[in-house]
């Protein structure tokens, strides 16, 4: 029987490098739902759908079928068949994917593909509502946090490594209000599920997280 982990929490709670790690660790395939909802973009745009037009995403997108998987110790992403990773990443893509992934058809459409893939192989997923929408069965439900504080200082130092100027106190800003956006959503709203775990990441390292969720998950039997 096949296991599922679902990763939710806040932005800047560093998710997708934690799930990233652990996927590696343990084996199974880290489901980059944001690489997913890129592919679709993609796809759109082939189909020579307009960005604004919401009734033609809603029907063009049941036309896609978008999966991932592992090669060579790499994660594909594949477009009816066709490995898309270089593809993905322009501008022009990641313009389409901010609109039409609020779209209702789109996001059902992905958590099926989503659903179908945690059905046929050991996965691990992080998101905003992976454990209360996406996969409610899932084996392992973790809720990764840490203060405003720390999250927007990681931030902070991602950018002053990048030779970029920034301001602390904008970036915190910014993410309180980003929290508040993801809290009090229509659809959908940022939670922790009531059998998740959580994870407070203020005090500990990546490393330190990724121990901790690993404990968690052998504690249910994965990786034991």
């Amino acid at each position: 029987m096949g296991y599922s982990i679902a990763v939710d929490g806040p932005a800047g709670a560093g998710k997708s490098t934690i799930a990233r790690r652990i996927a590696k660790q343990l084996g199974c395939i880290y489901v980059d739902t944001g690489a997913m909802y890129r592919a679709m973009a993609l796809f759109l745009i082939r189909e020579g759908v307009s960005a604004t037009d919401a009734e033609a995403i809603s029907r063009k997108c049941q036309e896609a079928d978008i999966s991932i998987r592992y090669e060579n110790g790499e994660q594909v992403v594949l477009l009816n068949g066709e490995n898309v990773n270089g593809l993905i990443r322009t501008e022009e893509v990641g313009n389409m994917a901010s609109a039409s992934s609020p779209n209702p058809a789109v996001r059902k459409k992905l958590v099926s593909l989503q659903q179908r893939l945690a059905k046929t192989s050991d996965v691990i997923m992080d998101g905003r509502d992976i454990g209360t929408c996406v996969l409610p069965d899932a084996t392992v439900k973790i809720y990764l946090t840490a203060s405003v504080r720390v999250r927007a200082m990681r931030r902070y130092q991602e950018h002053i490594a990048k030779g970029e100027t920034c301001d602390l106190a904008t970036i915190e800003a910014d993410i309180a209000k980003r929290d508040h956006q993801d809290m009090t959503r229509e659809n959908s709203p940022l939670m922790q599920a009531e059998d998740a775990v959580l994870v407070d990441s203020s005090e500990l390292d990546i490393d330190g997280v990724v121990s901790e969720i690993i404990r968690i998950c052998r504690q249910k039997g994965i990786g034991a």
